[in-house]
């Protein structure tokens, strides 16, 4: 079994508004020095056997149609080791 991680970020001109919302609560919390936070979304694809060029397409495919809208999201697609 393989595992295959997706991260999903909202690209750099897309507003993050909660990423704003963190950096708003961090300030309150006495956290100081942060000057950016964007929040994205991780998916774990576990996959039977070992994992190929094909297999990274196919996953590449899914976050494509599924995972991640690409109109304002960018992704990225790598074998955990």
């Amino acid at each position: 079994m393989s595992r295959v991680v997706v991260d999903v970020m909202l690209k750099p001109e897309i507003l993050d508004p909660q990423g704003q919302a963190i950096i708003g609560a961090l300030g309150r919390l006495g956290f100081a020095g942060v000057t950016s936070v964007r929040q994205g979304k991780r998916f774990e694809i576990e996959l039977d056997g070992d994992v190929d060029d094909a297999a990274l397409e196919q996953v590449r495919r899914l976050a494509d149609t599924l995972l991640a809208n690409p109109v304002i999201e960018d992704y990225s697609v790598h074998l955990q080791a």
